[in-house]
């Protein structure tokens, strides 16, 4: 018994004595070490030496997030550009007068520090902050204002909450993020972030001297192109400016959050925050997320739209200044007034609304000014080409002048009122109105018979041609042209969201501030009638949370209309194939994708009123919703069974290649198995971020089916991942996945599952069959484009491009 309690005793004073000996403090006496660390008083940051990987036999000093284990979080690295081959005999230690050195065996400098103070504190020490600062100060002087140095002076990758960004005018210091060389090499890489003084504060990211990225002058809330950047319950951000300072940062609203920013060495601003209970860094925010993004997309006036494409267009009253190019996409050339400017006979101001302000390197501004005073300081500078509220808080205030060329423009949601100097004459004038409306009256009085009796035919044959469009479904609301027509500003290019076989679809917004999407039939299109009753009828009496929502229709005279819900996120192929927008879904969200697909198909295939096969399920027909929910849309091809029938025949197959199953294609059998097997080909191209058609691989010439079937009986699935979740610790999920996905696609409809048993599956970690192999799998390379196909006869089709609907 003796023995034990001594033995007891020995085990606590060693426990207690390594809790004693765990400090936060560097002395000239007591130094660091490899294989020891200091750590912060609260545990959260902890400092030593550390490779970067196990590919490397570099050494670095460095500070990281202590709870982030097994791999580190590096936040700031102290000898980032001198490495050490190795840390024998190796010290960072405290010397005279009062610097952090980083010292060899040999005694020789590797890195030290360079204090603000010309003179020397008795008793100097470097301790480690619980905010992940390192400090050198007096160990009898804990005043911010007299620490000698702090890491937070010289940041590297990492901005975290109370650091600074920006500029010292009185000093001239500029603190500003750089990124690593790659993801083993903390040596400063090729892109850094600054927020730029010159003019009027921005917000850069620079590729060498070259700006990349830019978030848009700081309008009173925040840089104002990125509207992503808003009150939130995790952290407030400010930027401080006045004639000494411009400094930008952030602090966390609760203490027990863990958030940080930090720039990758692609040139990625990433805003992470760390989700304890899975134990990993989540995406909260990613900058640039689209082409938009990019610096100058569209040159000088132009205007980048992410929801059109192309995604540039001139602004209003401006036109393309190489219109040879601009057509080709290339859109560096820009833009030119359409009408020049004459200062002599005067010029005007146009209101541009929803902009992300242009770069403000050539600018100039007061915070007292109103926008009136403003629009005259401008109009009284013939280099002034455009005036705007410098802050947007409380309806407004300030001046903020542009001078040169308006570049990197954008439309976003959010966006900002800008006056941009145009021609008086591009603006009109009270006579020339005048002149207009007396001409028009003329003309009408002339007229006004013929039109009373046009008018009267008109209307006997639009009645006519309503009644017979809608009596499938008569209580389907019924939108009248006028207020499409205005919701749409007279479908206007700019509320263009995209076009394909059907037409073109336009955003529009009604009078009590609803968000519409609005399908308008072609005029020339041969199929659209058809395809509109078949979508009207379908989709009029399905009601669930992943399918798109049908709000009513419009059918006037030629015109005929499909009025949905507005789904912010566009599409899903607008996400997964692209590879920076792609890093914005990470496995949940992938996830919760394929699962809420999954519930929509089982809702159509067995719990609607009507049983219904899409036919025409991919990635473009998939909507995301503000939560990036999917909804399963455009049932223009869809077909409904009866009663307990799970499939029919047809001698038109219409569909898209490469998501269409064997037997529909070849036969013209489509059933609810056709289906599954377009969903097998969707989780496939979710997790690998490839598309099945136009896959390529340096070693084979098949298309991503028969990849991810030759990985499957190779053992090497984990190379179909995207690369973007192979920092994920899912692994096992994605493996099982993909096994299902394969099941999906298998080349007999006999052995695929029921979408039911696909959703229970999904939920559950039951056994799975082993897979057969898939249909369609042993293809040639072809264009990576998406093809709608008329199959009229085993002999006989055509093969015609359509760009997603």
């Amino acid at each position: 018994m003796e023995s034990f309690l001594l033995m007891f005793q020995i085990l606590l004073c060693g426990f207690l004595c390594s809790i004693s000996s765990a400090r936060d403090t560097i002395t000239a006496s007591n130094f660091l070490i490899d294989g020891k660390t200091i750590t912060s008083s609260d545990g959260n940051f902890e400092m030593g030496f550390f490779p970067p990987g196990s590919f490397t036999n570099n050494w670095y000093i460095g500070i990281w997030y202590n709870h982030d284990v097994p791999e580190k979080s590096v936040v700031w690295v102290a000898n980032r550009a001198n490495p050490l081959i190795n840390t024998s005999g190796v010290t960072l230690k405290i010397i005279n007068p009062g610097q952090l050195a980083l010292l060899t065996a040999a005694n020789t400098t590797v890195w030290s520090t360079n204090s603000s103070r010309p003179l020397a504190v008795k008793n100097p020490i470097a301790q480690l902050l619980n905010s992940g600062n390192l400090i050198i100060r007096d160990a009898n002087d804990t005043k911010p204002e007299n620490f000698l140095w702090q890491s937070f002076d010289y940041p590297t990758d990492t901005l975290l909450p109370g650091m600074k960004l920006g500029k010292n005018f009185v000093t001239g210091q500029e603190f500003y993020l750089s990124s690593w060389k790659n993801e083993y090499d903390p040596a400063p890489g090729k892109y850094t972030f600054h927020i730029d003084p010159t003019g009027y504060p921005q917000d850069v990211v620079r590729k060498g001297n070259a700006k990349v990225f830019s978030g848009g002058p700081w309008n009173g809330l925040r840089w104002s192109g990125v509207p992503g950047l808003t009150k939130n319950t995790i952290y407030t951000f400010k930027l401080d400016f006045d004639e000494n300072k411009a400094f930008y940062s952030y602090a966390l609203l609760d203490n027990s959050a863990v958030s940080k920013l930090t720039l990758n060495s692609h040139g990625m601003l990433k805003r992470w925050t760390w989700d304890e209970k899975r134990h990993e860094w989540h995406v909260y925010l990613a900058s640039p997320a689209d082409a938009c993004e990019n610096y100058d997309t569209c040159g000088a006036y132009g205007s980048c739209n992410i929801i059109l494409s192309p995604v540039c267009r001139c602004l209003d009253k401006f036109v393309p200044k190489d219109p040879r190019n601009w057509t080709m996409t290339k859109w560096s050339g820009g833009c030119v007034r359409r009408t020049p400017l004459n200062f002599k006979n005067g010029d005007g101001f146009l209101k541009y609304s929803g902009i992300k302000l242009p770069d403000t390197q050539y600018s100039w501004f007061d915070a007292s000014m109103s926008l009136q005073e403003c629009k005259q300081a401008c109009l009284k500078n013939c280099s002034c080409m455009a005036y705007s509220n410098l802050d947007i808080r409380n309806g407004g205030s300030g001046c903020l002048l542009w001078y040169g060329e308006l570049i990197d423009i954008r439309e976003l949601p959010g966006g900002q009122d800008i006056y941009i100097r145009i021609a008086a004459s591009e603006l009109g004038s009270k006579k020339k109105t005048k002149v207009l409306v007396l001409s028009l009256s003329l003309l009408s009085g002339v007229a006004v018979i013929g039109l009373t009796i046009g008018l009267y035919i008109w209307k006997k044959t639009k009645k006519k041609k309503t009644k017979l469009t809608l009596k499938d479904d008569p209580d389907l609301p019924l939108f009248a042209l006028s207020i499409i027509t205005k919701a749409t500003s007279n479908f206007s290019d700019k509320n263009m969201l995209g076009e394909g076989g059907f037409g073109s679809v336009y955003k529009g917004i009604l009078e009590g501030g609803q968000e519409i999407a609005i399908k308008r039939l072609s005029k020339s299109s041969s199929q659209g009638v058809n395809e509109f009753k078949n979508e009207v009828i379908c989709i009029a009496k399905l009601q669930h949370r992943n399918l798109v929502k049908l709000i009513g229709c419009c059918v006037e005279g030629e015109e005929k209309m499909l009025v949905y819900e507005y789904m912010c996120n566009r599409s899903l192929d607008f996400f997964i194939f692209d590879e920076k927008k792609s890093l914005l879904l990470n496995w949940p969200k992938r996830f919760n994708i394929i699962n809420g697909i999954a519930r929509g198909l089982l809702y159509l295939h067995q719990d609607s009123r009507l049983r219904i096969i899409h036919r025409d399920l991919k990635a473009s027909n998939i909507l995301l919703d503000a939560d990036m929910n999917p909804k399963i849309s455009d049932f223009g091809i869809a077909r409904s069974v009866m009663g307990n029938e799970t499939g029919a025949n047809t001698h038109h197959v219409v569909g898209t290649h490469g998501y269409m199953s064997p037997e529909y294609v070849v036969h013209g059998v489509f059933s609810i198995k056709s289906d599954v097997f377009s969903f097998g080909v969707l989780v496939l191209e979710i997790i690998s971020g490839r598309r099945n058609r136009g896959f390529s691989h340096e070693s084979h010439s098949i298309n991503l089916l028969g990849h991810a079937w030759k990985l499957y009986k190779e053992g090497r699935l984990l190379e179909l991942i995207d690369v973007h979740l192979t920092d994920s610790c899912y692994f096992t999920k994605l493996l099982r996945l993909i096994h299902v996905a394969l099941l999906c696609v298998q080349h007999s409809p006999e052995d695929r599952p029921d979408i039911s048993t696909v959703v229970v599956v999904l939920s559950n970690d039951a056994i799975l069959p082993e897979a057969k192999e898939p249909g369609f799998f042993a293809e040639s390379k072809f264009p990576d484009a998406e093809y709608s196909t008329s199959i009229y006869s085993i002999n006989e089709f055509t093969v015609t491009q359509l760009h997603p609907r």
